[in-house]
């Protein structure tokens, strides 16, 4: 039993000391016995290069793999063609992290190395970059074996790119802020300054998501000021800024030639919009809007040359509202411009009219001419007529020019009327005397202006009185009537 106890301890301590023997640092003092590549003295780099690379890439990659360094063969490969070679010495008490060699043909590894021969070594350095590390590799110039020195973390600094789109635009338009151009950056931030130069916000993007997109409800001139922070925290140096102008919009100002617009129907009206501005452009369009009490849209124009003004005709009265808004060259549109007005229609004329009379008793032929007063009690319905004038023989004694007057009521029909009314006419005769009268008319009318009108018709005058007889007294007219 106690032999094996002495047994058991043996061995362990064979085992420790194996351990530690394989913990410990090689210690290299000779180069040039066990090479993986006979490189003679000072050999050009770009033919070692090539040596290395067309003869040896087999036996390159299969110690790369023996390392546990298989994933950077390619990098090593492709970057040593046009890598920037140094000519160093490497100390005495310098380590290599490991080093390929040859020994019996095969292609070995030693790992933990220490030089310690007894002057510096002269080696070949050169750096393999992959991701954000520098592998530093040296090639002994005796024998070339390639060994990896040590590696480094590099932690580039961030490169900040921001860009605006587009660089000019409207109210509420879409402004996209694109920081995808930014390099190794783990994240990123925008501050962005209103036209007085106060922060409004800011905004962290990352590279996954390097584009937001913003709008603004004022105009001038915005700024984005912009930073990139590396994977160490570090920010961006390098100037980021960028801006957006949002454009001004125009002002609309809208005016008319009436205000009231009593008696307008069927006149023109000018709606004016030109004394419209842009604080930085110009008005290029006007469009006028009219609606009616309802809000039903009845009519539109729209106006891209100066003076921006619209003529327009009301046919029928009424409440209106005329909107206009102004758009500059840049597209922005003003906010409206509102006009409320009633447009009446003309109810009060004055008349002339005449035409041929023939009064009874034996029928004296006559030419009369009135003028006088046309109220419309409703328009195109119902009117009231006041005239007066007189009437001219064409006949000589016992015939003689007199004069008459009326008060009539006409109801309009579509363009016919008829209606009635009391009148008074002085003696057409030495031997009669003046008339009351009652009156008929009946006419059409042949043009509507609303600002003039022009009809034709037909009126009979019946004397009142016991002694007046219609066969003997009564008088017909065919005239013309004009009001203004």
């Amino acid at each position: 039993m106690r032999d094996k106890k002495i047994v058991f301890l043996v061995i362990g301590i064979l085992i420790l000391f194996t351990i530690s023997s394989y913990a410990e640092t090689k210690k290299l003092k000779q180069i040039g016995r066990y090479t993986l590549v006979r490189i003679k003295g000072s050999v050009p780099t770009t033919e070692v290069m090539k040596i290395l690379i067309d003869k040896y890439a087999g036996d390159i990659k299969y110690g790369f793999d023996l390392a546990g360094c298989g994933d950077l063969y390619f990098p090593f490969i492709e970057q040593i063609k046009t890598a920037s070679f140094e000519e160093k010495e490497l100390a005495i008490g310098d380590k290599l992290m490991w080093m390929l060699f040859r020994s019996h043909g095969k292609v070995k590894i030693v790992e933990d190395i220490e030089w310690a021969g007894k002057k510096p070594l002269q080696v070949f350095s050169f750096v393999v970059k992959k991701g954000f590390k520098h592998y530093e590799f040296i090639i002994p110039k005796p024998c070339g074996n390639i060994s990896l020195r040590k590696v480094e973390e590099i932690i580039p600094d961030a490169i900040c790119d921001i860009q605006i789109d587009p660089d000019k635009a409207n109210i509420n338009d879409p402004i996209t802020v694109d920081m995808c151009g930014t390099q190794h950056a783990k994240s990123m931030e925008v501050e962005v300054f209103d036209p007085e130069g106060a922060k409004i916000t800011t905004k962290s993007l990352s590279s996954e998501s390097a584009k937001w997109q913003t709008k603004f409800d004022k105009p001038g001139e915005y700024n984005f000021k912009a930073k990139a922070i590396n994977f160490e925290g570090k920010s961006s140096i390098n100037p980021c800024e960028a801006k957006t102008y949002i454009n001004y919009p125009p002002i609309c100002k809208l005016w008319t030639t009436c205000l009231p617009c009593e008696d307008y129907v069927g006149r023109p009206i000018t709606f004016d919009a030109s004394n419209s501005t842009d604080p930085d452009g110009e008005v290029v369009k006007a469009d006028f809007e009219i609606t009616d009490e309802e809000g039903k849209v009845i009519d539109t124009y729209s106006d891209s040359d100066k003076p921006f003004t619209w003529d327009k005709i009301f046919n029928k009265p009424g409440v209106y509202t005329i909107t206009c808004v102004a758009t500059d060259d840049f597209g922005a549109i003003s906010q409206p411009a509102k006009i409320d007005m009633e447009v009446t229609q003309k109810r009060s004329y004055f008349l002339v009219e005449g035409g041929p009379l023939l009064a009874r008793g034996s029928h004296g032929p006559y030419g009369f001419g009135r003028i006088g007063f046309l109220y419309e009690i409703i328009p195109n319905k119902l009117d009231f007529i006041l005239s007066g004038g007189g009437a001219l023989a064409f006949k000589s004694e016992p015939w003689k020019s007199f004069f008459m007057a009326n008060m009539l009521l006409d109801v309009h029909v579509g363009p016919a009327f008829f209606g009635g009314g009391a009148g008074f006419a002085t003696k057409v005769k030495e031997t009669r005397d003046s008339d009351a009268l009652l009156i008929g008319n009946a006419g059409i009318d042949l043009f509507d202006n609303f600002t003039t009108k022009g009809a034709l018709f037909f009126e009979v005058h019946a004397p009142v009185g016991k002694d007046r007889s219609f066969s003997d007294h009564h008088k017909l007219l065919l005239g013309f009537r004009l009001l203004f």
